[in-house]
């Protein structure tokens, strides 16, 4: 078996970040594999984010703010929710985002400082996304809810330090099992 060599390159002084080696490659179309089927399509396109979770839901997840969608959505329609009337505070995103679940595996959306595993959330394949180095700040959640169109549930710590990374992603996790049984209920 032969081993790739690690190193850093830099596009800019300054910045630098890992070489994806062959081994890393190998190792992210393995995950990619071990996602499961998509029990059937949900598609996500042109929905808004902020009306898949009901009022029963954001109880669950202790959001005590209105949703509101974000000021300057990055990557596609996004909700915000808080929960900040009592501490820790969080956040929770929602995004409806127009790429296959697997670009963050194999694809463009991939990035080595990230980790990523694959899950299963209300049967679709997912992956938890989240960086390790650090102080747990957020963790993502992205499921496949149909080709080309996936469901994003972001939990951020709000409370710098008040949350380990398992509780973030749990968090997400829950957030976005809520949004799909969501997203079923109106198809």
């Amino acid at each position: 078996m032969a081993l790739g060599v690690a190193g850093c390159s830099s596009g800019d002084p300054g910045t630098a970040y890992p070489v994806q080696t062959a081994v890393s490659s190998l190792s992210q179309q393995a995950k990619a594999a071990a996602l499961p089927p998509r029990p059937s399509d949900l598609p996500i396109a042109g929905t808004d984010p902020c009306t898949l979770l009901g009022q029963a839901q954001l109880d669950q997840l202790k959001i005590t703010s209105v949703p509101r969608p974000a000021a300057d959505p990055q990557d596609g329609p996004t909700c915000v929710f808080d929960s900040n009337r009592a501490e820790p505070f969080h956040a929770l995103h929602l995004r409806v985002v127009g790429a296959d679940v697997q670009e963050w595996l194999t694809g463009k959306r991939r990035k080595n400082s990230m980790t990523t595993a694959p899950v299963s959330v209300e049967g679709y394949p997912a992956l938890t996304n989240y960086r390790a180095a650090g102080t747990p700040a957020d963790c993502e959640v992205l499921v496949g809810v149909a080709p080309g169109q996936t469901m994003a549930a972001q939990a951020f710590a709000v409370t710098a330090g008040a949350f380990s990374q398992p509780q973030l992603c749990g968090f997400a996790t829950q957030a976005a099992s809520l949004a799909v049984q969501g997203l079923k209920n109106r198809t």
